[in-house]
């Protein structure tokens, strides 16, 4: 970390003055005669790439705020949310500055990485062909938040635009996913392995971009499979509501969607074969998970060490975003949004922060002795205007009669039906110093959990049921949830689905996987009624969705500039 701050400080200036948010000029930026031709100048160049990641992308708190606030599952203050979290997407800086600006400046940071690369004559070929396989692994990353979130994307080539022609048209969804598979293909077969001894710590590595490979692979299927394809979900509105008022969570229920049963389903993958897909996506599964070509791979033995910071680099993170503790520049919001940063070291109130959680029909999905419900949610807090007062908060409300032992103390505590009441999440405690604002809470993009859902998901849509329950139980077990075997596909289907929003949770996949099976609409609006007073989840966020919010809006700067983007996304015109 040390060096990543270096290498920054003194060589990458970051260029402000691009007229298109698709090409980042590169006038400012170091270049080879300032640096030369060698390991260490093949170093600058990577590190300055990942260093797009922090500052500009995540420093400013729209990332992960725009991977995962819109969601049926997360919620938290209203203020919070702002328009973003209520649908109104467009000019917002969240979409504009931080998804389409930040990834397209990522790539293009990457390109110009590469181009300088490629040109270095006194470079092992191993060492060349590793730092070439870490930028395409960006550029792939880039890419694949990109046709997510828009759609259709402009491609930049790699070669140099002399020419500063800013107008890039968009390219089809299956062309972006195909330059996606590219990328990652040649990253894998390129990079080092994560047990080499050449491979630096918390770089991605060959393992990490043929996990992407399953997980994309594998999104890009689920996108492409039919209509009326049944998913089952659990989920409901947020309470039962008595003269206006909210006496109580409502029951959890189970929603049999089906697949674009709402006119929810993405556009431009009719000619996408999901079998292909999967097919590919289980190939890259065997050869990383039981070939262990690219390094053995194993789950953390354990919830209680896997969010532990001292296992921060273990192989099962595969691609992290870390930060050091306490820097002005190269920072994020993500301890003090999820869990708050305290008065001082030690203390139990928290200073601020502390907003964002997932709702009660999450926490109602897990078996009562699931440690990510257990140890993974906050079940007691206290804020700094509670120290007066002797008082505090628990979580759920029937938490204290159950487990009375947690409140012996001689605070009093309570518990609300409102947006400060939610299920926090653990993940991000564990930082070198929890009072101050800017700790260093990595935010894991690709988990290995993640990648063996993935891979089950796969197993399962190409016929092999009974092996995708190996994958499913790994992760269930891991956290001491009980796993019967499933033998029905689209009883696993929805299992999967189901665990990802478990296993996930507060790591900005649940949007995501509910529009990639098209039950985006129905699952946001499975609560909303206005004339019965529903609409909102236990933050009084609104979730009322359209369908014009499966794709986010194309920034309007990128519309005036880009004569080659004639029209925006549906809806948002």
């Amino acid at each position: 970390m040390k060096r990543f701050i270096i290498y920054l400080s003194a060589l990458l200036l970051l260029c402000t003055s691009c007229s298109s948010y698709i090409n980042e000029e590169t006038d400012g930026l170091a270049t080879e005669d300032k640096i030369g031709d060698s390991t260490d100048a093949m170093n600058y160049w990577v590190t300055g790439t990942y260093s797009k990641w922090v500052y500009d992308m995540f420093c400013w708190g729209y990332f992960p705020k725009v991977l995962e606030f819109d969601a049926d599952y997360i919620s938290g203050p209203d203020w919070l949310f702002g328009k973003f979290g209520v649908g109104n997407f467009q000019g917002e800086p969240d979409v504009t500055d931080a998804l389409w600006k930040g990834c397209y400046g990522l790539i293009e940071r990457a390109n110009n990485s590469i181009r300088h690369i490629e040109k270095m004559k006194t470079l092992t070929v191993a060492e060349k062909n590793n730092a070439l396989g870490e930028l395409k692994f960006h550029k792939a990353m880039g890419y694949f938040l990109l046709v997510r979130a828009y759609g259709d994307v402009p491609i930049v080539p790699v070669e140099e635009n002399t020419s500063f022609n800013y107008n890039n048209k968009r390219q089809p969804v299956e062309k972006v996913w195909n330059e996606i598979f590219t990328l990652l293909e040649d990253a894998a077969l390129s990079m080092y392995n994560y047990d080499s001894s050449a491979h630096i710590q918390g770089h991605v590595s060959a393992g990490s971009a043929a996990g992407l490979l399953v997980k994309a692979y594998a999104t890009a299927a689920s996108y492409a499979m039919p209509n009326g394809t049944p998913i089952t979900v659990r989920n409901g509105h947020p309470y039962e509501i008595v003269d206006g008022v909210a006496t109580a969570y409502a029951p959890l229920k189970s929603y049999n969607f089906i697949k674009g049963g709402a006119g929810d389903a993405a556009q431009g993958y009719e000619n996408m074969n999901a079998d292909e897909l999967y097919a590919k996506a289980v190939a890259w599964g065997h050869r990383l998970l039981e070939e262990n070509e690219f390094g053995k791979y194993s789950l953390v033995e354990s919830f209680d060490k896997l969010w532990a910071k001292e296992n921060r680099y273990v192989p099962e993170f595969m691609f992290s975003i870390y930060v050091p503790s306490n820097d002005p520049k190269y920072k994020t919001s993500i301890h003090t949004q999820y869990e708050g940063y305290y008065m001082s070291p030690g203390s139990d109130f928290i200073q601020s922060g502390g907003w964002v959680g997932c709702t009660r029909h999450w926490y109602a999905l897990f078996d009562s002795d699931d440690d990510r419900s257990v140890k993974g949610v906050k079940h007691r807090w206290r804020s700094y205007d509670q120290e007066q007062w002797n008082t505090g908060n628990y979580y759920p409300e029937d938490y204290t009669s159950l487990h009375p032992e947690m409140y012996d103390d001689g605070v009093s505590y309570e518990h609300k039906f409102d947006q400060y009441h939610l299920a926090y999440t653990t993940k991000y405690m564990d930082v070198a110093d929890n009072a101050i604002e800017n700790a260093d809470s990595p935010w894991p993009l690709l988990r290995l959990a993640d990648v063996f859902l993935m891979y089950a998901e796969a197993l399962n849509e190409t016929g092999h049921t009974d092996n995708a329950n190996t994958w499913l139980k790994a992760v269930r077990e891991r956290s001491n949830a009980s796993h019967s075997d499933i033998s029905d596909r689209n009883a696993m289907r929805s299992a999967i689905i189901e665990e990802r929003a478990k296993e996930l949770a507060c790591e900005a996949d649940r949007r995501w996987d509910l529009i990639r099976w098209g039950i985006y609409l129905q699952a946001m609006n499975d609560g909303f009624d206005a004339a019965l007073g529903y609409g909102s989840d236990d933050g009084k966020v609104l979730k009322n969705r359209l369908p014009k919010h499966l794709l986010f809006p194309i920034p309007n700067q990128e519309l005036n500039i880009n004569k080659a983007i004639t029209e925006n996304n549906p809806g948002w015109n």
